[in-house]
């Protein structure tokens, strides 16, 4: 199924939109939220002058939001930054431990 567009100012213009499976053109999801009205200000006034539009703005707010709570995608992030760039130095464990036993009376 095809959705076939015209460009008010080009009625010449065709934009042709192939549906998907599910019968949508979007590869996005739409959503209604209520946001209290100094949230939505805010986040309008950020939206404006970061010259993005209100939908970019709340999915990358969203998606960040997500990555900071889903502690399992941390601690896979961290994995693969280990795993690329070996374990970091442990210098300061090794100092500190030596100064804490040289202080200690056996």
């Amino acid at each position: 199924m095809q959705f076939v567009l015209r460009d008010i100012g080009y009625p010449w213009k065709k934009i042709v939109l192939d549906a998907r499976p599910d019968g949508s053109y979007t590869t996005s999801m739409k959503t209604a939220i209520s946001l209290p009205k100094d949230v939505f200000e805010k986040a309008e006034r950020l939206a404006i002058r970061a010259r993005k539009s209100r939908s970019q703005l709340y999915c990358e707010a969203l998606r960040e939001y997500v990555a900071r709570h889903s502690p399992d995608e941390i601690t896979e992030a961290l994995d693969r930054a280990i795993e690329e760039n070996g374990q970091p130095e442990k210098r300061f464990v090794t100092v500190a431990s030596n100064q804490t036993l040289a202080r200690i009376e056996w």
